[in-house]
């Protein structure tokens, strides 16, 4: 009898390769860790060289993206001759340009590479910024004794998806405000308590050094700069061309800088609108969001929170466009139907930003013209810098203490 032949199309493919790779690199992880504890049961006496295998100080970095968030961490372990282990997913992470005596790094890969490796680790503290500990393929290993979750961004820390930070033993914050609503949820959700410490922004620490840096534009001209979030409510994927099309033609100087997850989610509409505008456009798709920052002169943004990167760093205007985001899929929609107008980022936003509606679009010249920096936005922006970014430059000292303090107390 003849068969007909096997067809697997290539989406199914790939995902059965990608869980191949998986279940290969658990085995490999889980193995090594085995026979190293099987060294350790049966050669007592070298149970000190087996216990050098783990490592007190862990950060792993899921993208390049997030590199100013970890190097004045990373600094500071350098500086106080204390061995930091650095792992990370992308080959090209900025710290393979470094030559650094204390911090140790390893690529470990991405995707379900990275999830085997760190689902085996062995640690006294691991410290990331990536969210959904325990809710996904990221599984908190018996061998590290406490997960640390790093908030990169002065906004609400209840904005990831649903669970992204409940199964943490602590959050840093970048301000005191962002530890209410983790409360509110760690008592609905019956969670132990996590340890909330402030340390303030360690990307902005970084970001604020350099701009004093940047040279000054020769005829510096007149520049808007389009930055949004990324999904479906965001302001390409919402309005795309209606918003993009009135600016062109004002024949300003246009910098749109896309979220960097926008590459992976909104691939489609970002395609389109590079093949709508080309060179029209300047189009930002670099790791560090500075240089666009300190080119423009007024940004135009939804619920992003490089709202508050440009807003604390260059003082400008800031024009949103309010998007009636949902809040069902993030923790923030577990803290009730008015959570969207309580969270500190969108409450603040009203208070540092001017609105700007679809049906003014078209009229978006003007309106940009006539956005006056008056005394009460500039005082709303220095309140909002300080209750959201508590001690600049001093973050990357105050992480590295806890990391330090937290190890030590075990």
């Amino acid at each position: 009898m003849n068969l007909p032949p096997l067809y697997i199309d290539p989406g199914t493919g790939s995902a059965l390769f990608s869980i191949f790779i998986g279940v290969v690199a658990t085995l490999f992880f889980f193995s090594r860790t085995l026979f190293i504890k099987l060294k350790t049961t049966l050669f007592g006496g070298k149970a000190a060289k087996s216990a050098s295998l783990t490592h007190p100080f862990v950060i792993y970095n899921e993208g390049k993206q997030y590199w100013s968030v970890f190097k004045p961490i990373l600094e500071e372990f350098e500086n106080r001759g204390i061995e930091i282990l650095y792992l990370c997913s992308a080959r090209d992470d900025p710290v393979f340009n470094s030559s650094w005596h204390f911090v140790k790094t390893e690529f470990i890969g991405e995707g379900n590479h990275a999830f085997a490796h760190l689902n085996m680790l062995q640690a006294g503290i691991c410290l990331m910024t990536t969210p959904g500990l325990n809710v996904f393929q990221l599984k908190r290993s018996k061998m590290t004794a406490h997960y640390s979750h790093v908030l990169h961004a002065p906004t609400d820390a209840t904005m990831y998806r649903l669970f992204g930070i409940d199964y943490f033993d602590s959050i840093l914050l970048t301000g005191d405000y962002q530890a209410v609503d983790i409360k509110t949820l760690e008592r609905q959700r019956d969670l132990p308590e996590k340890k909330l410490v402030t340390v303030g922004c360690t990307y902005l620490d970084i970001y604020a050094e350099k701009i004093k840096n940047i040279p000054q534009e020769e005829n510096h001209p007149f520049t808007v700069l389009v930055s949004p979030s990324w999904g479906t409510s965001s302001l390409l994927v919402r309005y795309g061309e209606k918003l993009l099309d009135p600016l062109v033609n004002t024949g300003w100087r246009i910098i749109v800088r896309p979220h960097p997850q926008s590459k992976k989610s909104d691939s489609q509409i970002l395609s389109k609108l590079n093949s709508r505008y080309g060179d029209t456009l300047i189009w930002d798709y670099e790791s560090e969001n500075v240089y666009s920052l300190a080119k423009s002169d007024i940004m135009i943004s939804d619920f992003s929170g490089i709202v508050y990167d440009y807003t604390f760093l260059m003082g400008k205007p800031v024009i949103y466009v309010k998007q009636g985001i949902d809040i069902r899929p993030y923790d923030a929609g577990d803290l009730g139907d008015d959570a969207i107008d309580n969270l500190w980022q969108f409450r603040t936003l009203r208070e540092i930003g001017i609105e700007l509606k679809e049906d003014q679009f078209d009229r978006i010249g003007e309106i940009i013209k006539q956005a006056s920096d008056s005394e009460t936005l500039k005082t709303a922006r220095d309140s909002a810098r300080k209750t959201a970014w508590q001690f600049p430059g001093e973050g990357g000292k105050r992480i590295a203490d806890f990391m330090i303090e937290t190890v030590n107390n075990k």
